[in-house]
């Protein structure tokens, strides 16, 4: 620590503590008031003029307070610290190791005091200066002679003045000689802060003094030995610390000399610095460790002096102390207050006392052989520390060779830019001081950094774009010339680049370029290839060359002459729109001979196309059209030009339509095979698209409307009102019976196929006949088609019809069971088809009238057309002829008359036969309508529907009226069909068929009423015939106390049963079923009376037993097990109860096993004993499973 007096001469310690605030305000005031005007506006002229007539005044006293000397280490620095009181804010981080910072300043690398490990304070550690207007510094030279440094941190000017250190003695000798009296009494008056004198008093007496002002934010330096004092302007804030640099160091040592001769204490000991530093010779900078090295030296032989002088006054005794553990106060010369490191006398009557070796005997009385000299170091210890010293400072003048042997290398013994790198490493690694020779090194270096970087671009660059607007010189490129200096500059370097031959080459291929370049376009005109391939290499070379612009220009003439010469070679791809881009696109070319006159030809093609093009639009849009002759030529003068004309290419290909048109109608007539109306209508359709005159377009257009006008005519004969259905459709065959439900899945019957024919295609849907009628090739064809549809649809019909017989004829109830048009459940009162047998709710389908009278009723699906008479239809036939075109509705309706008389044929031989007579019994006896026996009301009008449904053209005979009433039964009808069973397959097939004629029929008519000539007992119940039983089996027959029908009393009774527990339903079944055996038996009519008699006992019976709501027993069950052979039921629906001596039975083949007769279900002994029997329900459950 600074061991000063604490009441220095002209100073006195403030008797008051401020803190910076109140120190400030006090300022601002003295100045404010002094000078009588803001602080901010007083001129530093007048401070400076006014500070020093104060000093020079004796008889103004002005007293003023200065912060002087406030040691940062205790009350912290105006510079970031690390580990400091105050937090560092992130923007004031980089000034913590900022060289500019006061703290790191005075321990940098480049300074000797880091070297020192005491924090010297006001040296090391950086004081304060709080300072305000007219508080001073005086005339001083900063401790050691060392560097210092002051920043103003804020706050008013800080006024300065300084003499050079050279002018130092001289300023000394000026203030001895103006107050020598100051001096006598305190030799070191100059180093105590005191003494002030005006500078212009020291320039009067040739001292040279500096001013300046100092500005907050900025730094003061001042020298070794520079004499310097100031005063502040007002209030401020600064901050100063000393620091030495290598070239202090002799300072250093004559300050230490000076300071002995002052009696002056050191603040640290110079020879301590300068061995710690030799002991770190090998991390030395090597300009310091000369620099050492050399007052190294100067230090040993001054101590071996000092030694040998001591040893010549007789001391003998000495011994190694470590000076450097004790503190400084403890180890000064009594003498001359020099810290002592090297070596000290002292003397055991004074202990803790010593002196120098240059003050060994001003120690004290004693005879100097009871002295001890202590040593730090003996000589023989100083020398390798020197010398360690010396071989630092040798390694930079062996590198220092080294740089300036590859710098003046020749051409062949060059070194390359890595080993000129590494000399500079070496440099930074060595800590060589930066002197000219390595700043040359570090110049050339990257000088040569810098090309290799260039030439590396230029070998690795390409051309950023292939073809720059204007062609242009890059800004970053090289021309061929500044590459060829270039090249040469890379020659010159003192050292090797890599890259230099490679850039070498580059610029040989460049110059190669440039002469390729002059002999292409010396040529006419070269082809784009060439051109194309020189451009290419031109892409490797990031340089500017002038040639790639006309390159560029020809490149693009050549390759439009090669697009005209290719379009030109091909006259059908060389449009209008190509001609127009191509002379669009020379347009922007440069001139040039070839492009001139491939451009003229161009565009004279161009106007003769556009002419004949417009030529040829007129043609085609001529009203009236041209004729094929004047087209034809016209298509000939296209064809000699070498262009394709899209309305030239219309019109040839018109003329070639208009031909084939024309070859195709000649066609037709040449064969003598009648036009089918398909082909004339494509025809017709054709021949109004071609935009030529056609003379056969008229006569095949009133053709075709006259075809049309004969389809209207047999629609308006055939269809009716909002029919659903076409002409085609109703005329055909009926294909698609039955598709909603049936999906054509029943058993095919096994019709007949005529010889000679083939099995025919699928006609399943309307669409594939009609394909099949327009694909015929004749009348004959067409025919056998329709007669194969006609097939399909008896086939489909016969099936349709059995599945709807089903529905009634079922013994178990079926849930899912739907029927009509809505597809619901059955439900009292409903109607049944005589064409289909399904059955539809009166609700939903239109029903004829009672008043109207009876009528045979056909469904929505069933009932098709108007069914007009012959008579109608005949004309219709006879105009087709006259036509003489074939049309698919012509051959329907052929053939429908064809069916229709062959219908005829047969109807006649059945009337006229004598077996309609055996049917027209049992359609009239009782039994067989026992089923349909009348109940309570009758079938109201409805029209449910919004298609009408027409009735027969002809009337049934009164009783039938009889039938058109209600039952109780979901199946019961209001309107009845003629049974299935109790007529011949030949009839049932001729009824069927004479539904399903679109043509009325007087035959159709005469056959109903033939039927239904006879009335049966049954159908009148008060009227009974002669002979007719009397007996309670009749009356079972005709019903009891509601007239209740035969049929409803079996409904009922399954209905009961169906209500028995599952136990005794389970024994009725086992009992009843596995005891029938198939039959043959003779035919005897007493025993079938009898059989039948006994049949309808048990019916009365079981309906008494279903009355009273019985259960039978285990008994009673037993009884019907033994008596079942004997009085077995036909499960028929519509059993005849035969009787007499022998019955004929038949068992069903199918999966229900149950027996029939044979009578009930149609059977004769003959079929029976050859064919498969199955009966109605089972067909129904198979169609239904096949589904």
């Amino acid at each position: 620590e600074c061991n000063k007096p604490q009441e220095a001469f002209g100073f006195e310690q403030a008797a008051r503590d401020y803190t910076l605030r109140t120190f400030g305000e006090m300022a601002d005031a003295f100045k404010s008031d002094y000078f009588n005007m803001p602080v901010h506006m007083v001129p530093t002229e007048l401070v400076e003029k006014e500070f020093w007539r104060l000093v020079s005044t004796i008889e103004e006293d002005v007293t003023v307070e200065y912060g002087a000397d406030i040691a940062s280490k205790e009350f912290g620095s105006g510079f970031p610290v690390r580990g400091g009181k105050f937090k560092v804010r992130p923007e004031e981080e980089e000034y913590l190791d900022s060289g500019w910072n006061l703290n790191n300043m005075p321990v940098m690398e480049q300074s000797v005091l880091a070297h020192i490990t005491a924090d010297i304070c006001g040296m090391k550690l950086p004081w304060l200066y709080v300072g305000m207007c007219f508080s001073s510094f005086c005339w001083h030279i900063e401790d050691h002679w060392s560097y210092s440094i002051n920043y103003l941190h804020w706050g008013e000017p800080k006024t300065w003045y300084g003499a050079p250190g050279y002018a130092a003695e001289q300023l000394e000798d000026v203030m001895k000689k103006l107050a020598p009296e100051l001096f006598e009494s305190q030799p070191d008056l100059l180093h105590q802060l005191v003494t002030i004198m005006n500078p212009n008093t020291l320039m009067a007496h040739g001292v040279p003094v500096y001013r300046t002002n100092q500005c907050a934010g900025e730094f003061v330096i001042t020298f070794p030995r520079a004499y310097h004092s100031g005063f502040n302007q007002g209030f401020n804030f600064a901050e100063a610390v000393n620091f030495c640099t290598v070239d202090w160091l002799p300072l250093g040592r004559q300050c230490v000399e000076h300071y002995r001769l002052l009696n002056r204490y050191c603040v640290f000991s110079h020879d301590e610095m300068i061995c710690k530093m030799a002991s770190k010779a090998d991390v030395l900078d090597v300009v310091v460790a000369s620099t050492v090295q050399k007052d190294m030296a100067i230090m040993i032989e001054e101590e071996k002096r000092l030694r040998e002088k001591v040893d010549k006054l007789g001391v003998t005794d000495s011994e190694r102390v470590t000076f450097e553990l004790f503190p400084d106060d403890e180890r000064q010369c009594l003498k001359c207050k020099t810290t002592c490191f090297m070596s000290a006398v002292y003397c055991p009557c004074k202990p803790g006392l010593l002196v120098c070796l240059y003050h060994a005997e001003d120690l004290c009385s004693c005879p100097t052989y009871k002295y001890k000299v202590g040593y730090r170091y003996t000589l023989e210890e100083l020398y390798p520390m020197m010398n360690a010293l010396k071989m630092r400072a040798e390694s930079y003048n062996e590198w220092a060779s080294n740089v300036n042997e590859a710098l003046e290398a020749k051409i062949n013994n060059k070194k390359s830019l890595i080993s000129f790198k590494a000399l500079i490493e070496e440099s930074e690694m060595k800590k060589f001081p930066d002197n000219d020779l390595l700043r040359h090194l570090r110049l050339v270096t990257q000088d040569a950094d810098k090309c290799a970087s260039v030439a590396q671009q230029l070998l690795n660059g390409k051309r950023q774009t292939r073809y720059r607007s204007g062609g242009g010189k890059c800004q970053n490129q090289l021309t061929v010339n500044e590459l060829r200096l270039f090249v040469r500059q890379l020659y010159a370097l003192p050292c090797v680049l890599s890259q230099t031959p490679l850039l070498k080459d580059l610029l040989d291929r460049v110059e190669a370029f440039q002469q390729q370049s002059q002999k292409l376009l010396s040529e006419e005109m070269p082809s784009a290839a060439e051109l194309q391939e020189l451009l290419d290499v031109s892409f490797d070379f990031d340089v500017d060359l002038p040639q790639l612009a006309e390159l560029r220009t020809r490149l693009e003439q050549a390759r439009w002459l090669e697009d005209v010469h290719l379009a030109s070679s091909d006259q059908n791809s060389l449009t209008l729109d190509d001609m127009r881009r191509l002379i669009d696109s020379g347009v922007g070319l440069a001139p040039y001979p070839a492009v001139e006159k491939a451009m003229a030809k161009l565009q004279e093609l161009l106007t003769v196309s556009e002419h004949w093009d417009d030529k040829a639009r007129n043609l085609i849009k001529a009203r009236p059209r041209q004729s094929l002759s004047s087209l034809a030529a016209a298509v000939k003068e296209l064809e000699e030009i070498p262009a394709y004309l899209p309305n030239g290419a219309a019109l040839k290909d018109a003329v070639q339509k208009a031909k084939d048109w024309i070859q195709e109608v000649e066609a037709l007539q040449v064969g003598g095979r009648v036009p089918v109306l398909d082909t004339l209508a494509e025809l017709v359709t054709r021949g109004r698209s071609i935009p030529v005159h056609l003379d056969y377009l008229p006569r095949l257009e009133a053709l075709v409307s006259e075809v049309q006008a004969w389809k209207e005519c047999a629609a308006n004969t055939f269809l009716c009102e909002n029919s659903p259905y076409s002409l085609l459709e109703v005329l055909c065959p009926w294909c698609d019976i039955g598709m909603l439900s049936l999906k054509r899945k029943q058993k095919k019957l096994k019709e007949p196929v005529p010889s000679g024919k083939k099995k025919s295609t699928k006609l399943e849907t309307l669409s594939d006949l009609e394909r099949a009628l327009s694909e015929s090739k004749d009348t004959a064809s067409a025919m056998a088609t329709l007669g194969e549809a006609r097939l399909r649809e008896m086939e489909a019909l016969r099936a349709l019809r059995a599945a709807n017989e089903v529905k009634v004829l079922s013994s178990e109830e079926d849930p899912e069971l739907k029927v009509c048009l809505c597809q619901k459940e059955p439900a009292a009162p409903m109607i049944q088809c005589e064409l289909c047998r399904g059955f539809f709710h009166t609700g939903c389908v239109s029903v004829p009238s009672i008043l109207q009278g009876p009528r045979v009723w056909l469904c929505p699906h069933c009932h098709r057309s108007e069914k007009p008479p012959l008579e109608k239809i005949l004309p219709l036939l006879a105009s087709l002829q006259r036509i003489r075109v074939r049309l698919p509705e012509g051959d329907a309706l052929r053939y429908m008359i064809e069916r229709t008389v062959n219908w005829q044929h047969r109807a006649q031989q059945m009337l006229y036969s004598g077996n309609l007579k055996r049917i027209q019994d049992k359609v009239g006896s009782g039994l067989l309508y026992s089923r349909w026996q009348p109940s309570a009301g009758q079938l109201p009008e409805t029209n449910k529907v919004s298609q009408t449904i027409g009735a027969m053209s002809f009337s049934m005979p009164h009783d039938w009226d009889n039938r058109t009433i209600y039952l109780h039964s979901p199946f019961s009808t209001g309107q009845h069909c003629i049974p299935l069973h109790v007529i011949s397959t030949e009839l049932d097939e001729l009824m069927m068929e004479a539904q399903l004629l679109q043509v009325s029929l007087p035959e159709i008519q005469e056959l109903y009423q033939t039927l239904f000539t006879k009335q049966s007992p049954a159908l009148q119940p008060e009227q009974r015939s002669p002979g007719a039983p009397t007996s309670e089996k009749a009356s079972c027959c005709r019903g009891k106390k509601d007239g209740m029908s035969y049929m409803e009393r079996k409904l009922k009774r399954r209905f009961e049963r169906e209500t028995f527990c599952g136990e005794k339903r389970a024994r009725v079944k086992k009992m009843r079923t596995p005891k029938k055996k198939k039959l043959k038996l003779s035919h005897s009519k007493d025993l079938c009376s009898n059989k039948l008699e006994r049949e309808r006992e048990r019916l009365l019976e079981l309906q008494r037993s279903s009355e009273s709501h019985l259960v039978p027993s285990d008994m009673s069950f037993s009884e019907q097990e033994d008596s079942e052979d004997e009085d077995a039921i036909c499960p028929a629906l519509n059993c005849l109860q035969p009787e007499g001596e022998e019955v004929d039975w038949v068992q069903c083949d199918g999966s229900c096993n149950q027996w029939f007769h044979q009578v009930c279900v149609g059977i004769s002994p003959e079929m029976a004993e050859k064919e498969d029997y199955i009966c109605t329900s089972c067909t129904g459950k198979d169609s239904q499973y096949r589904k």
